[in-house]
């Protein structure tokens, strides 16, 4: 199975990786193939969530600039 994900920012592969790794530690987490999948999942819901208030906050300051 190929990846067709495209990335639009250069350079974003690595700071997601880093952020998985950084949520996995906070949670207590030891990712890997001896990892339930749905602990490995709890580390990928929790890396969604911290991105979309990433997201949330981004635009909300553009939003206060613009006005």
């Amino acid at each position: 199975m190929s990846n067709t994900n495209k990335l639009v920012v250069p350079g974003s592969k690595m700071a997601i990786e880093n952020l998985k790794y950084e949520v996995a530690r906070e949670l207590g987490i030891q990712l890997g193939a001896d990892t339930s999948s749905r602990l490995n999942g709890t580390v990928g819901g929790e890396m969604t969530k911290r991105l979309v208030n990433l997201g949330k906050q981004y635009y909300a300051n553009v939003n206060n600039k613009i006005k």
